[in-house]
């Protein structure tokens, strides 16, 4: 479904990534760890268009990301939900979640949609005319998530979807990843929580300063010393 190729991204003169190349088949959950400063947010923005590729390739479904703007990548079937979650606090969560529906026309399908998302998040039914701000940060997580799902995507881009939350709402967080994985959404992630991370996914990749470190499927990354892996060798 998506395959990056030899990608390089600098900022300036300094390359934030030095030629990394993966692969996402359709319906797999991948993973991507690595320590602060690995390239890791850097890739995705490539992948979403934010970020110019300096060199390389980026394809999703055999045709080529590069040069296309956000909102082209988002039509064909791409969604990011961003480090930081980045909802809009003085809108409700209706509000927040009526713009992620925007790419589509279909009607119907958007409010079956909705009606989906607020089952899979019933916290967020309980807040819906709630000015997303007043939200708590694991409420604000959901609220990102369904804000995406509602663009119905086919590759879902997560940036660091546990950072700064409680253990509870990591939790939901990674059971949702799962119970998107089984629904057949396809989910490219990138975790701090590099141990719980590699445990979900199909495959990881560890980046560290800007190149792949190291991949592996589910079973070859259990035993993995993740410390080991962002200072040195993988052990």
């Amino acid at each position: 479904m998506l395959r990056v190729e030899s990608l390089q991204v600098a900022y300036g003169r300094t390359l934030a990534l030095r030629g990394i190349s993966l692969e996402v088949r359709a319906g797999e959950v991948i993973a991507v760890v690595g320590p602060n400063g690995a390239g890791k947010s850097t890739m995705l923005a490539a992948i979403f268009g934010l970020q110019p590729a300096r060199a390389g390739g980026i394809a999703f479904e055999g045709e080529s990301l590069l040069r296309k703007a956000p909102e082209r990548i988002a039509r064909m079937g791409l969604a990011l939900i961003p480090e930081g979650r980045h909802i809009f606090g003085t809108l409700s969560v209706a509000d927040n979640l009526a713009l992620g529906a925007t790419v589509r026309h279909d009607r119907v399908g958007v409010e079956a949609s909705l009606e989906a998302v607020l089952d899979r998040f019933p916290v967020l039914s309980k807040l819906y005319a709630t000015p997303a701000g007043k939200l708590s940060g694991g409420e604000q997580q959901q609220l990102a998530i369904a804000r995406a799902l509602l663009a119905a995507p086919r590759l879902l881009l997560l940036d660091e979807p546990s950072l700064g939350l409680a253990p509870q709402a990591v939790d939901l967080v990674f059971e949702t990843i799962a119970g998107l994985r089984d629904e057949g959404v396809t989910v490219l992630l990138v975790e701090q929580n590099a141990a719980r991370a590699a445990a979900l996914a199909d495959r990881t990749y560890v980046l560290r300063n800007g190149v792949v470190a190291a991949t592996g499927n589910r079973e070859t990354m259990a035993s993995t010393d993740f410390a080991g892996a962002y200072l040195g060798e993988v052990a």
